[in-house]
C-alpha cells in the first residue's frame, strides 16, 4: 500500500483514482492496451492529416487527436512535428488505434505532478527500479520508499515552485509564501508596456493595465490584461482547476508581476503576484487607458475610396462605425457582422472582415484571436429579425457566464433599417450590446434609434441608392487604411447594373477589369445560396482579394449564369403580362414555375428577370410581380416603397390580411385564401402610385 501524492489517500500506487487526471503521465510501455483510459499522457508531434494529428506517446505507441476534439480549427494550430504537447487519452480500440483528447494544459508545470508509467506499473520520476521491487517484497521497504519518494517529491516541487529571482511565489490568492515580500527584497521593477514583452521571454516584468477577460482552465487561471498598447494572457495558478485570485475580476485595474514566456509560440505571462490597484494609482491607469484607447481608436484623416456626392454626404458617420469598430477591437469586445445572405451583402462584410482581422491580430498575442474576436454571419432573409437575435443573445450571454467576455458590438450589414429588424435590436438594447448598421434599404422612421452609429445613404442629403459594398469598402478603409487597395474593387462588385464610372475606374486601377468583376459578382451570388447560414470565411477570401485565383471566380460563375439561363428559360414561357393604368406588369407564379428549392433564389430570379429585356414586356413603366402562395415580391425602375402604398392595397383586399415588408422593393405578405384579391390590389395601387 501507498499513499496518493496529492490527497495523502491510503491506495496502491502513488495515485488515487480521484486525481488521476490532475497529474501528467509520462509513458514507457510498449503496447496501446497499457494505457489507461481518461489519462493525461505528454506526447510528441508525429505528423499531420486532414482529418487531425498523429501524436507519439510511447515507444510504437500512437494516437489520432481528431479535428473534431481540437477547441480551435485545424490549420490553426501552430504545432510541428517533434514538438511537445499534452493529450488525453479517451479510449483504445480493439484493433489497437487510440483515440486522443486535447488538454487545456500545455506545459508540465500545470499539471499537480507527474508520474513515469509502465507495462506494469506507475511511479515516481525519481524511484529507482530496486526502491519499486523492496515495495512488493517487504512492508517496511515500501514504508522506506514511500518516505523517500515523499520527500523527493518535495524536493522536487521546491525547486520548481524556485524563482531566478530571490522574491518568493504567491499562493494564487494575492498571499506572498513566506514571511517577506517581493519588495523587501529588490527595488520594484520598473513598468513595461505589453508590446514590448515580445523582446523580455524570460525575464520578470510588472506590467499595469485593466482585466479584460477570466477564464478557469482545468488547470490555471487565465487573465487577459490590456494596457495601453496590446493584450496578453497571464496565467495565475493556485491549483489545478481552482481559481486563482478570486477578488480580482473582469474590469479590475491591476498590477501584475510574472515572467514572460513562450507557450506554443505564444507570448504568456506566468503570474507571481497580483494587486487590485486603487485611489490615485488605479485612476493613473485609467487615464492612461483612456488616452491611449482615445487616440488608438480615431481612424485616420484618409479620403473616400472615390468621389461620389452620395457617400460624400455620409462622410461622417462612415467615420463614426470605423471608430466605433475600432474602439472595440481595442477594447477586447468581440466584433459580430451580421449581414445579408447576397452577394452585395457578403461583400460589404468580407470588406470590414479583411479591415477588423489584421487590427484584432496586432492586439492579442494568441494566434487563434481572429476566431475568438470576430466573426461574420449571414442573415438568410436579410432581416434582423428575433431568430437571429435570440440566437445572438443567447450566444453573447453564455460567454459572458462561462468566458467573461465582453458583450460583443454587432455590426449590421445590408440590414437593420426597416421595421422588420426593431424587435432584434430592441433585444440587443436590454442587454446594453452596441450596435452599429451600415444599411442601403430605405429606412423606417425611428428603427435604428438604439445604435451607436448608422450608415445609410438616405439619411444623408441624397435620396439615391448606393450598394452596400460602396459603403461597407468606405467604412474598411477608414478602419484600417493598410487594407485600402485590398478592397478598392469591392463597390464595383456591388452593382449588377449601371456601376457609376468612378467605381469601374477604380476596379481597374487595382487590376481587376469588367470580366474579372462580373465573375466575382455572379460567383459570390452564387455562393451565398449555398450554406447560407455559414461565413464561408477561407472560400469568400479566395473570391475576393486572391487576385491569382481568377479561375477559381470563373469557374463558379459559370455554374451561376448555367443555372440562371435555366430557370430564365423555365420562367420566360409561364409569364403573364397585364396593364393598369398605362403601366406594364410582368407577372410569375415563383411557386408554380420555378424550381423552389435550388438556385436561383426567387431575388435573384426577379431581378434577373427585370434587368433583361423580355420578349413581349413592352417599354414605358414597368413592374415585375413574382405571386408566390403567400406573398408578392415588387421589382420596379423607380424602387417602389411598399410602405407608401400599404394602406391602399389594404382597403382594396381588407380580408387578404395584408403586410407590407421591407421598404423599396419590398414585397407584401398576405393570406393564402385571398391570393387572387391580393395581386389585383398590387397591381391597382401599383399602378396609381406610379401616375
Amino acid at each position: 500500500m501507498g499513499n496518493c501524492v496529492i490527497c495523502g489517500t491510503s491506495v496502491d500506487g502513488p495515485i488515487c483514482s480521484s486525481h488521476e487526471q490532475d497529474v501528467l503521465f509520462e509513458f514507457e510501455g510498449n503496447h496501446p492496451q497499457q494505457l489507461s483510459v481518461g489519462r493525461y499522457y505528454k506526447g510528441t508531434v508525429d505528423g499531420f492529416a486532414d482529418f487531425g494529428v498523429f501524436i507519439d506517446i510511447g515507444k510504437n505507441v500512437t494516437g489520432l487527436l481528431h479535428k473534431s476534439e481540437l477547441n480551435q480549427r485545424l490549420e490553426s494550430i501552430d504545432w510541428n512535428s517533434g514538438d511537445t504537447v499534452f493529450i488525453q487519452v479517451l479510449g483504445v480500440r480493439d484493433n489497437g488505434n487510440v483515440d486522443l483528447g486535447s488538454s487545456i494544459r500545455q506545459s508540465e508545470r500545470e499539471f499537480r505532478g507527474k508520474l513515469i508509467q509502465d507495462a506494469e506499473n506507475t511511479y515516481l520520476p525519481d524511484e529507482s527500479e530496486t526502491e519499486r521491487t523492496e515495495q512488493d517484497d517487504s512492508e517496511q521497504s515500501n514504508q522506506q520508499s514511500r518516505t523517500e519518494s515523499s520527500e523527493a517529491n518535495e524536493e522536487k516541487e521546491q525547486e520548481e515552485n524556485e524563482t531566478p529571482e530571490p522574491a518568493p511565489t504567491t499562493d494564487g490568492s494575492g498571499n506572498a509564501v513566506g514571511s517577506a515580500t517581493v519588495s523587501e527584497h529588490k527595488e520594484p521593477l520598473e513598468r513595461v508596456t505589453i508590446d514590448s514583452l515580445s523582446d523580455r521571454v524570460g525575464e520578470r516584468v510588472r506590467i499595469e493595465g485593466e482585466i479584460v477577460g477570466a477564464s478557469q482552465t482545468s488547470g490555471p487561471t487565465v487573465f487577459e490584461l490590456r494596457d495601453e498598447t496590446a493584450v496578453v494572457d497571464c496565467a495565475a495558478f493556485k491549483e489545478a482547476g481552482v481559481r486563482a485570485y478570486p477578488e480580482v475580476d473582469t474590469g479590475d485595474v491591476v498590477r501584475l508581476v510574472g515572467d514572460v514566456e513562450l507557450r506554443n509560440n505564444e507570448l504568456q505571462v506566468e503570474t507571481e503576484q497580483l494587486d487590485a490597484l486603487s485611489d490615485e494609482e488605479e485612476d493613473a491607469v485609467v487615464t492612461r487607458l483612456a488616452e491611449a484607447l482615445e487616440d488608438e481608436a480615431r481612424p485616420a484623416d484618409v479620403d473616400l475610396l472615390a468621389e461620389d456626392s452620395v457617400v460624400s454626404a455620409i462622410h461622417d458617420d462612415i467615420t463614426d462605425a470605423a471608430g466605433a469598430i475600432r474602439r472595440a477591437v481595442i477594447e477586447s469586445r468581440p466584433v459580430i457582422v451580421r449581414h445579408n445572405a447576397s452577394a452585395e451583402g457578403y461583400v460589404a462584410g468580407a470588406a470590414l472582415e479583411r479591415a477588423v482581422l489584421p487590427l484584432v491580430r496586432e492586439e492579442h498575442a494568441r494566434s487563434d484571436a481572429q476566431y475568438h474576436y470576430f466573426d461574420r454571419r449571414p442573415l438568410e432573409d436579410g432581416q434582423y429579425d428575433m431568430q437571429d437575435a435570440t440566437k445572438d443573445a443567447t450566444n453573447m450571454l453564455d460567454n459572458r457566464e462561462r468566458h467573461d467576455e465582453k458583450l460583443p458590438l454587432f455590426v449590421l450589414v445590408d440590414a437593420g433599417s426597416t421595421v422588420e429588424s426593431s424587435d432584434g435590436l430592441d433585444l440587443l438594447d436590454i442587454y446594453g450590446a452596441p450596435h452599429v448598421v451600415i444599411d442601403t434599404q430605405y429606412p423606417d422612421d425611428d428603427v435604428a434609434e438604439t445604435a451607436e452609429v448608422v450608415v445609410n445613404s438616405h439619411l444623408g442629403d441624397s435620396d439615391e441608392d448606393v450598394a452596400a459594398g460602396v459603403l461597407g469598402a468606405n467604412v474598411a478603409a477608414h478602419i484600417n487604411d493598410d487594407v485600402r487597395e485590398d478592397v478598392s474593387h469591392l463597390p464595383a462588385v456591388s452593382y449588377w447594373e449601371d456601376t457609376p464610372s468612378e467605381y469601374v475606374e477604380l476596379a481597374e486601377e487595382a487590376g481587376y477589369d469588367e470580366d474579372h468583376v462580373t465573375a466575382l459578382r455572379e460567383a459570390v451570388a452564387l455562393e451565398a445560396y449555398y450554406q447560407s447560414y455559414e461565413d464561408k470565411r477561407e472560400l469568400i477570401t479566395d473570391l475576393l482579394f486572391e487576385h491569382a485565383k481568377r479561375d477559381l471566380a470563373e469557374h463558379i460563375s459559370e455554374q451561376f449564369r448555367t443555372k440562371l439561363e435555366n430557370e430564365l428559360d423555365t420562367a420566360e414561357p409561364n409569364l403573364s403580362v397585364r396593364g393598369a393604368n398605362g403601366v406594364t406588369f410582368t407577372v410569375l407564379d415563383t411557386d408554380a414555375y420555378t424550381h423552389r428549392f435550388d438556385f436561383p433564389p426567387t431575388a435573384v430570379l426577379l431581378d434577373a428577370l427585370h434587368r433583361h429585356d423580355i420578349t413581349g414586356r413592352p417599354g414605358g413603366q414597368n413592374v415585375t410581380l413574382g405571386l408566390a402562395d403567400d406573398e408578392i415580391h415588387i421589382r420596379s425602375d423607380v424602387g417602389i416603397n411598399v410602405r407608401d402604398i400599404e394602406d391602399e392595397v389594404r382597403e382594396r383586399a381588407p380580408d387578404a390580411g395584408i403586410v407590407a415588408v421591407g421598404t423599396r422593393n419590398g414585397k407584401f405578405e398576405f393570406l393564402r385564401g385571398e391570393r387572387e384579391a391580393a395581386l389585383d390590389a398590387v397591381i391597382e395601387s401599383v399602378s396609381e402610385h406610379l401616375n
